[in-house]
This record gives structure tokens, sequence and C-alpha cells, in this order.
């Protein structure tokens, strides 16, 4: 059972919408249980354009140490906290907050070097490898530079927006020296094909990529955490491809997140993570 919440209990939340299939509280809370910290952590439905008022709102809460940050608000709560962590400052997003003691509010994001340790831990690591990545939002945003930062032989952004994704691809080839552009969600010739788009979420949501230009072998990451395998993922599987879901992902970017709140968490029979991936160039990062 969760320790009674007392006066001096530290708050926690997540933030986001929607949160249905959130499970960063269920994470957080049985942590503060093993740690007996004294801690809770509730979600926050929070809609985009509640934003602006809930952080007024949460500013004025003095035990309010800490909160993830999902869809859709990681670009937009840049510009809500006092200091970035070179994580957020690279990818112009954030997924973490924490919130000091003197009153500052620090952001950084590990969405991307989580979905690395999520891939090293299940044997899919990009190093050495050609990588599609589809999707340059907020999630896209920091795969595409952890990839990068990780070894990728090459890396191909693709998005709706075009022109995201070209500026996403010229910042990616400048910070880390990989061979990085953009192009099509055509998922033919490459080793390992990343889905770091909404789509999958809804049962009648279109593809990402087209499966049938999947050859057997490939690698698919589809990084929606959701208890049944997604359309992607299905498809990929039935072609003869390597498939992997948002689970380790989650669990990945949890323990760097964790850390940076202050706390000590490793998930059963994970090995520990490589932090130089932080802030690597592609040129001395290893398999």
């Amino acid at each position: 059972m969760h320790p009674p919440i007392t006066g001096r209990t530290r708050l926690y939340g997540l933030v986001g919408d929607p949160l249905t299939a959130a499970k960063s509280p269920q994470l957080l809370n049985q942590l503060f249980i093993e740690q007996r910290a004294d801690a809770v952590c509730i979600p926050f439905g929070v809609k985009a354009e509640g934003l602006s008022a809930f952080v007024a709102g949460a500013r004025a809460i003095g035990n309010l140490s800490g909160m993830l940050v999902t869809m859709p608000h990681k670009q937009r709560m840049l510009a809500f906290v006092d200091e970035l962590h070179p994580t957020a400052s690279r990818v112009g997003a954030l997924n973490v907050i924490r919130c000091e003691e003197d009153g500052r509010w620090v952001g950084a994001i590990f969405d991307g070097v989580g979905c690395v340790l999520g891939m090293q831990w299940e044997g899919n690591h990009p190093a050495n490898r050609s990588v599609l990545l589809v999707g340059a939002g907020g999630a896209g945003r920091a795969i595409a530079f952890a990839v990068a930062a990780a070894g990728a032989r090459t890396l191909t952004i693709s998005d709706v927006d075009a022109h995201r994704a070209g500026d996403l691809a010229k910042s990616v080839a400048a910070e880390t020296g990989c061979i990085t552009h953009a192009g099509p969600p055509d998922p033919h010739g490459f080793e390992i094909v990343i889905n770091a788009t909404p789509l999958g979420m809804n049962r009648n949501d279109a593809m990402p990529v087209n499966p049938e230009r999947l050859a057997p072998g490939t690698v698919v990451v589809d990084i929606i955490n959701a208890p049944e395998p997604t359309p992607l993922r299905r498809a990929a599987h039935a072609r003869g491809c390597r498939t992997q879901d948002g689970g380790p992902m989650h669990e990945g970017q949890a323990l760097h997140a964790l850390r940076f709140l202050g706390f000590d968490y490793r998930p059963a029979g994970r090995s520990a993570p490589d932090d130089a991936l932080l802030f690597a160039p592609a040129k001395d990062a290893s398999p």
C-alpha cells in the first residue's frame, strides 16, 4: 500500500491529454513505495488551450517537485520553464521538469536516449545501421539526435511537413556528423524503421509506412506503448520483420527522467545506460 499522504508529501505529476493509456503514475508510485519516499504522482489532464492557466496555478504549489510532460505539450512547455537541460536545448522540446527549491523549473527530454537505450536492451542497437525515422515532432526530434549520436550509419527523416523534416535533418547532421537527410516514408532498403508518429494509436489510423515495402529481417520499432500490437507491428511481423513496441523506450526514458528527478531507478534485468549518449556525436559512439 502507498504510504499515507502527509503535509510534507512531495507532488509529482504527469501533464498531457489524453492520459487514459499513461503508465507513468503507476511506475512512479510503485517506485515511491519501494524507496519509502513521502511522494505521490498524479495525472493532470490538461488540454492544449489550458496549458498557460495550468502553469500559473502549478507555479503556486510549493510542494510540487517535478512533472513528466507528454503530448501535446512537449514543445509548448518550453516557454514556461526557467532553464533547459542540454537535451531540451538541442531538441527543442521537453518531457520532464524538475522544480527546484528556489522556484526555478528546469526542463529536459529523454525520449531519444530512452528510445536508444530500449533498442539496445532489445538487441536492436542503431549503431552502424541505416535508419528511417518517420515523424519529426517532439519525440521524433529527440530520437533523431539520439539515434545519430548512438552511431547510426545513415539517418533518413520523414514527416508530413517536409520543411520540418529537412530542418531537423540539417540540425542533426551539423551537430552529430551523422549522414542525415530528409526523405519519403519508404522503408525499402533500411535496416531499422522507427515510427515516431501517433499513427497506430487508433484502430482506423493509416499506416506510417507501406508494410509491403519492408524486407524480411528489418527491425521495426513502433514507439506507441499499447497493450496490443499496432497494425504496423502486426504487418511487419507477417513480413518476417523483427518488431519492438514502445515498452522498452518507456522504461528507458523513465530511467533517465527519474535520475534527473533524483531517484535511483533501473528496470529489473536491464543494464545501466551509457550516459555519454546524452551528448556524444556519432563519430564518438560505439556499438
